[in-house]
């Protein structure tokens, strides 16, 4: 039987839940250790933080780092099963952190805090002025663009943030552009424009603030070591190298998150894509960017085996 040609995919914000990383937790010693780390490294209670209900797993400093943890521990108990090599990774926003720490290029305990370090650098950017986004659903991506250019010449602070799949948009800036282009984006045919429940404008130039900060962290803790190229949310093109990593994920903070385009770049070259971490909010999105390739998700234990036993 062929070797299949894996993509390793990893998802971002908004796939938390309480919960999550639970099952890991109760039946692996190796998970349990890796909460035990990452909790150290940055001063916090991982066990109570995903648990347990709480207003700090919604907090961006504290759900980038949750989400990464859970996603690597799905990793890592999967390559401990099944040696997997893939041929590509990536990850939407915060996953392409994953990503990059499934490659070898950085510790996950490293990645851990630079992810916390680069949640709080968000929140700080965002601190003086009311920011938000929104999903636009139901529009074709040029027209949500034009849109948002012609608001741009108006004065209003708002851009595409992120490409999720055909009819699905996100768009960042202040609050209240993004409430007063909520009639422009219905006007224009979209069957909804809703406000999402965030504080911070992810993928604009908000977060301009936020870029040497982050790559002076980067910087100390990512290498040159990858075992697999990762896709860049901003290029949609392949990268192995300290130098571009750095560079692109500084420039990802201010420039959207090209996901479906970066699925559609790879969609020749892979048979299957396995997500890693909680939610399969990738795995719901790749039924329209990816129909003829399948795409597993691992968020627990069962879930884990049942991927080990289609892969078998």
């Amino acid at each position: 039987m062929p070797t299949k040609k894996i993509a390793m995919i990893f998802p971002g914000q908004g796939s938390q839940s309480v919960g999550m990383g639970k099952s890991f937790y109760e039946n692996s010693a190796v998970a349990r250790e890796m909460f035990e780390k990452a909790g150290e490294r940055i001063g916090i209670d991982f066990t109570k933080l995903l648990f347990e209900p709480n207003e700090q797993l919604d907090q961006t400093a504290y759900t980038q780092p949750a989400i990464l943890l859970v996603s690597m521990i799905a990793y890592r108990l999967f390559q401990e099963a099944n040696p997997t090599t893939p041929v590509v990774l990536l990850g939407h926003s915060l996953g392409e952190f994953s990503a990059l720490c499934a490659a070898g290029a950085i510790d996950y305990v490293d990645a851990v805090e630079l992810v916390h370090k680069r949640g709080a650098l968000m929140q700080s950017a965002c601190e003086s002025v009311e920011a938000g986004m929104m999903a636009i659903l139901g529009l074709n991506d040029d027209v949500v663009e034009a849109l948002c250019e012609q608001a741009q010449s108006e004065g209003k602070s708002v851009w595409p943030a992120n490409f999720n799949q055909d009819g699905q948009l996100v768009v960042a800036g202040l609050k209240a552009d993004l409430q007063a282009m909520e009639s422009t984006f219905k006007e224009a045919g979209a069957k909804r424009a809703l406000l999402l429940n965030m504080s911070i404008a992810s993928h604009c130039p908000l977060l301009e603030s936020a870029q040497g900060p982050l790559a002076e962290v980067m910087e100390k803790m990512v290498s040159d070591t990858f075992i697999a190229p990762v896709i860049s949310n901003v290029t949609t093109q392949k990268y192995a190298t300290k130098e571009e990593a750095v560079a692109l994920l500084k420039d990802q903070l201010i420039k959207p998150v090209r996901y479906k385009q970066s699925i559609e770049a790879i969609n020749g070259e892979i048979d299957l894509m396995i997500e890693f971490g909680n939610g399969a909010v990738l795995k719901g999105l790749n039924k329209r960017n990816s129909p003829k390739s399948e795409t597993y998700g691992i968020s627990d234990m069962e879930s884990l085996q049942k991927v080990r036993e289609a892969l078998s």
